[in-house]
């Protein structure tokens, strides 16, 4: 997910976006631990795109209280 993606949605676009990569994660965690994880590398991409998503919200949050 590219940072201008972001800045062109809602909050509420963000926080489903956020919820559904919450859920992806839990997913990949438990294939991890099973041992049916075929893209290992998939894990850190959505790690990021949580960080990242977190960051624009708080961004758009403090910009809604001024």
């Amino acid at each position: 997910m590219k940072a201008a993606e972001l800045r062109a949605q809602t909050l509420n676009q963000m926080k489903n976006e956020l919820a559904n990569l919450k859920k992806e994660q839990f997913n990949l965690r438990f294939q991890k631990a099973t041992g049916q994880l075929e893209k290992t590398a998939r894990v850190k991409q959505v790690r990021r795109n949580i960080a990242r998503i977190k960051t624009f919200l708080r961004q758009k949050m403090n910009e809604n209280k001024d």
